[in-house]
């Protein structure tokens, strides 16, 4: 069997920014992104080719963690749609109205849900798939046995195909981003940084720690390599403050076992009636499977 880990604020922007129609529930409240996710999430969960048997789906809720007490421009709630913001609830409510064991974050992160239980389950189940394109993930993958989805872009990311795009071993991801920086995560980098300097270092020498501080010792030649030495030897602090915040955390406190995940169906009457609230009919006939203490 294999074990499927979705990032739900991922999906929940991708729903509410997709060129699809929008939809209002009959109070007039947009849940259009909700919608959206409900929608995918069936596609998925009816996929032969994913034949999904065991599902987590983490959200960010809200879009702040302990990170933001390290570095004040990280990631935050700031400039979310306000119309997206207010479904932030029933997204998690609609996951579970399709029977899907959700992680709410709020101390930590989505990532580090879905870090969690790819580390603490990879081991019990043919192959976990994390079922987000965010490069901060990449730093999870192993061999096949852990791999990234991308279901967007139809891409499936094994180790091979993590260094082939990245330029560094998966371990070396966090590294990778603290000195060219990732703009989705309010990371800035170091100034001068860029992906084909940063990989050739990072390549040779696998971790900030282990990069001599002379360019004149290193056994790669980035272009401008003497002032990327003395970059990292003002910025050194900076950078391993940056590598702290875009390194998952593999040790959250989720409470489920692998058996929790199971997923058993559709449970009829909640789901049901979750349409009902938001006015919805054609999904009403879109489950395929329903939980078997449905009536």
């Amino acid at each position: 069997m294999r074990l499927h880990l979705v990032d739900g604020t991922y999906e929940l922007y991708r729903a509410h920014f997709s060129p699809r129609p929008g939809h209002s529930a009959p109070g007039g409240q947009d849940v259009k992104a909700t919608v959206g996710l409900v929608s995918s999430m069936l596609a998925l969960l009816h996929d032969a080719g994913e034949a999904v048997t065991h599902l987590g789906i983490a959200f960010d809720n809200p879009i702040r963690s302990f990170r933001n007490e390290l570095f004040a421009d990280y990631k935050s709630d700031e400039g979310v749609p306000p119309e997206l913001h207010a479904q932030f609830d029933l997204a998690e409510e609609a996951m579970r109205a399709l029977g899907l064991t959700v992680w709410s974050m709020k101390e930590f992160e989505a990532d580090d849900a879905l870090a969690t239980a790819a580390a603490r389950w990879a081991g019990q189940v043919e192959q976990v798939r994390l079922l987000t394109p965010d490069k901060d993930l990449g730093q999870c993958v192993r061999g096949r046995t852990v791999v990234q989805v991308d279901r967007k872009q139809q891409k499936e990311l094994d180790e091979e195909a993590v260094r082939a795009k990245l330029g560094v071993a998966p371990p070396s991801v966090p590294d990778m981003l603290a000195l060219v920086g990732d703009a989705a995560d309010g990371i800035p980098g170091l100034p001068g940084f860029g992906e084909k300097g940063a990989s050739a270092l990072l390549g040779a020498y696998g971790h900030l720690e282990a990069i001599p501080e002379e360019a004149a010792s290193w056994t790669v030649r980035p272009r401008g390599a003497d002032k990327l030495a003395a970059t990292l030897r003002e910025h050194r602090e900076a950078a391993l403050l940056y590598r702290k915040l875009a390194t998952v955390v593999t040790d959250v406190p989720l409470a489920e076992s692998l058996g929790d995940l199971a997923w058993a169906g559709v449970p009829r009457e909640r789901f049901l009636s979750l349409c009902d609230r938001l006015g919805l009919t054609t999904l009403k006939t879109r489950p395929k499977r329903w939980a078997p203490d449905a009536a």
